[in-house]
C-alpha cells in the first residue's frame, strides 16, 4: 500500500553513481605555474589535469573531468 503523503525513494543507477577517484599521474610538466599534471582515474578511466603550483602543497584540479566510464 502506498501513501499519498510520501514520495518515492530515488535510485541511482550504476551508470550515474559518483565514486572518489583514484588519481595517478600519467605524465609530469614544469612551466612558470608550477608542475602541470596529466592525471588518470585507475578504477574508471576518467582524465584530469593538474597544477600543483609549490612542491609542498598538494595539486589542484584546473580541468573538467573528461572521459571514463559512463561518461
Amino acid at each position: 500500500m502506498t501513501s499519498p503523503n510520501t514520495l518515492p525513494i530515488p535510485r541511482l543507477r550504476p551508470e550515474t553513481a559518483t565514486h572518489e577517484h583514484g588519481w595517478r599521474v600519467e605524465s609530469r610538466h614544469p612551466t612558470s605555474e608550477g608542475v602541470v599534471l596529466y592525471v588518470r582515474c585507475a578504477d574508471c578511466g576518467s582524465r584530469r589535469v593538474d597544477l600543483q603550483a609549490h612542491p609542498h602543497t598538494p595539486p589542484v584540479g584546473v580541468s573538467a573531468e573528461l572521459g571514463g566510464a559512463g561518461h
